[in-house]
């Protein structure tokens, strides 16, 4: 449950519901400037904070902030996504990747393929290229290694 200000607003705690408008911009690497996402054009978001649906230190940056509050704030990779890590571009072989693509597909860079693992979670990845061993899939969260602003603006904390 919100916690209430003097004033009357709600205050953003460790479990609030919140409807807000987000745009999440690229400060850092070669997509620098560009837009990732943004709900200000349409309908607003909605988050519960605590359930995973936005990385620790971007929930972190909501926190104690109150309804109505519109703030921008910038956070270096670690405390968003996390570096991109190496070990997550790997191999797979053909035969997983027809699994997991439509029949007859034809897969450009940059296409994302999600993938079931042994104990039936799911997992995506992103086409890098095609070699006779197999084909080469990034599995690094799409914003990991780079620093973000966010452009927050609280329309209702619960």
């Amino acid at each position: 449950m919100a916690a209430q200000t003097p004033a009357g607003n709600a205050s953003v705690v460790a479990d609030s519901y919140l409807t807000l408008h987000y745009r999440i911009t690229l400060v850092s690497g070669p997509a620098a400037g560009s837009v990732f996402m943004d709900t200000f054009a349409e309908r607003p978001a909605t988050l519960q904070v605590g359930i995973g649906q936005w990385a620790p230190g971007m929930e972190a940056a909501l926190l104690g902030r109150t309804e109505g509050e519109a703030f921008s704030v910038t956070l270096p990779a670690a405390q968003a996504y996390g570096d991109r890590n190496p070990d997550l571009l790997q191999w797979v072989a053909h035969q997983v990747v027809e699994q997991h693509s439509a029949p007859d597909a034809q897969l450009a860079p940059g296409d994302v393929v999600e993938f079931v693992a042994p104990n039936g979670g799911r997992y995506a990845g992103v086409f890098k290229q095609v070699a006779a061993e197999g084909v080469l899939f990034d599995f690094n969260h799409p914003l990991a290694g780079a620093d973000l602003r966010l452009d927050i603006e609280l329309l209702g904390v619960l």
